[in-house]
């Protein structure tokens, strides 16, 4: 008798956030390529039908939705089909100092960091949209612990969310529905790399124990264990996926 594959998606479906660029995307073709029907939703149509085009197997969904509004976070719970899994993964970043931050900076990356995936979440929840032995998954950042300059609103979002997931884990562990976060070190993708400046690459990257950034798809792998059932008793979870930035 052959043994199911835990780390396998066949039969799931997953909700990715995010889904048009970096770590969404990848998670994305990622978890098509394990099985999973994927629903993906993003702002930027254009580069949400790339990743569409990408994907492997059929039936997937793509909802161009900007979660910043709520009545996109209605649309996209009343037309999101029932779920096995949701990746929180949109995220934003703005680089201000402590004394010139302003309420528009808050708002620009704590709408898409914070407030966003806690409404969604909450609506999934409120229509039943994850199933029993389901799994939530929240990108996070080891920005929620190591401290750099003008970094406070994403560092300080970050942390938020990460405090929000263990809360999940708890009042939902009795639906059979768990919630981890992922927090990676600098990704190769516009909002990892992005937001260093290019003369600072090479030293920053001496930080890490690996000597160099991740990938967006070595982030997937990590988030696709929390999705799959190689992880059904792991709950609560702070997975931290950095090279070994947090050792220095």
């Amino acid at each position: 008798m052959t043994k199911c594959n835990p780390f396998s998606l066949e039969g799931k479906t997953i909700l990715v956030t995010g889904a048009s660029s970096g770590i969404g995307r990848a998670t994305a073709i990622e978890c098509s390529k394990l099985g999973a029907r994927v629903v993906l939703t993003g702002r930027n149509e254009a580069r949400l039908a790339e990743t569409f085009a990408q994907l492997e197997g059929e039936g997937h969904v793509q909802i161009v939705a900007d979660l910043r509004k709520q009545e996109d976070v209605d649309r996209l719970v009343a037309e999101t089909p029932a779920l096995n899994g949701l990746v929180n993964n949109a995220g934003q970043n703005s680089l201000v100092t402590v004394n010139y931050i302003e309420q528009a900076d808050l708002d620009k990356v704590y709408q898409t960091n914070v407030f966003a995936p806690i409404l969604l979440t909450k609506g999934l929840l409120k229509k039943r949209k994850i199933a029993k032995g389901g799994s939530i998954v929240f990108t996070s950042s080891i920005s929620a612990s190591l401290s750099t300059p003008a970094n406070g609103i994403y560092a300080s979002s970050k942390a938020a969310i990460t405090s929000y997931m263990r809360t999940c884990a708890v009042e939902l562990g009795s639906r059979g529905i768990r919630a981890n976060a992922i927090l990676p070190g600098t990704i190769e993708t516009t909002l990892g790399v992005g937001a260093i400046p290019d003369e600072l690459i090479a030293k920053d990257k001496e930080l890490y124990a690996l000597k160099r950034y991740g990938k967006p798809e070595e982030v997937a792998y990590a988030i696709i264990y929390l999705l799959s059932d190689a992880a059904a008793w792991v709950t609560g979870t702070s997975l931290v996926i950095d090279g070994g930035r947090l050792l220095k």
